[in-house]
């Protein structure tokens, strides 16, 4: 019934959990699509129906183009001038960003094999936009990790992440995540289960600790740069850079 209203709050248990399920064949479309018809009509139920077909949407681009696990769909982007670090793609893969909600996110990721939906979108953006990662990166330690790894849903995520895609984001649709952090992880509940470091912070300083009087850091046992990373990237220079590449991927 809440599904379209809480399915982007990672700190609950608000999404259906079934792509592991979908993605092993343990359950089809089809058998969900025959189960939504006994529920009541209303926008959780739209919802997830819309969920169901994206995910077989995905199978029909991979299906027609079938180079778009590593080629964009969207030509343009061949030339995309990423800048490939191993530094970068490696703090991001471990979790140590500096930024709450991705951190939490990846080692949710590292340590269930799962990742909340919202937060998929928030570790894609900061990895190909933020830190200017080649979206395909980012793929490749999805399908190593996922214990729903899809190649369809999967090329599908990475290339709407990326702005190459079907249907894709605007490349120049950049994600903030402290934003995103407050507000879809308000309290900070998610943060604190999978950054334990930051449990005892403020929520106010939750989703930016680097922002917290040393007082509060003192009092919290948090010290930046020791206890939990500094951020490694500046968001505002970092989505200029990226808006500069798209105009210059020629």
């Amino acid at each position: 019934v809440r599904y379209h209203s809480r399915r982007d709050v990672p700190g609950e248990m608000s999404t259906s959990r079934l792509s592991p399920y979908l993605a092993w064949g343990e359950i089809s479309p089809g058998q969900i699509h025959d189960a939504l018809k006994t529920c009541a009509a209303g926008k959780g139920k739209a919802t997830f129906y819309n969920e169901i077909l994206w995910r077989e949407f995905a199978y029909h681009v991979l299906y027609h183009f079938p180079k778009t696990p590593e080629n964009p769909l969207q030509s343009k982007f061949n030339n995309f001038p990423w800048e490939p670090n191993e530094k970068l793609l490696t703090a991001w893969q471990q979790g140590k960003t500096g930024y709450p909600i991705v951190d939490a996110g990846m080692r949710q990721l590292w340590q269930t094999g799962w990742m909340h939906n919202r937060v998929r979108m928030i570790v894609a953006s900061f990895l190909v936009k933020h830190l200017l990662q080649p979206w395909q990166s980012g793929a490749r330690w999805f399908w190593d990790t996922l214990v729903d790894a899809d190649l369809a849903s999967n090329t599908l995520g990475w290339q709407w992440a990326g702005g190459c895609g079907a249907d894709a984001a605007p490349y120049f649709r950049i994600f903030n995540p402290v934003t995103q952090g407050e507000k879809f992880d308000a309290d900070g509940d998610y943060v604190r289960t999978w950054v334990p470091e930051l449990a005892d912070l403020p929520s106010d300083y939750i989703h930016k600790p680097w922002t917290a009087p040393t007082g509060v850091l003192a009092k919290s046992g948090v010290e930046i740069g020791t206890t939990y990373p500094e951020p490694i990237v500046d968001l505002a220079a970092t989505r200029t850079r990226a808006l500069e590449a798209l105009g210059a991927k020629g």
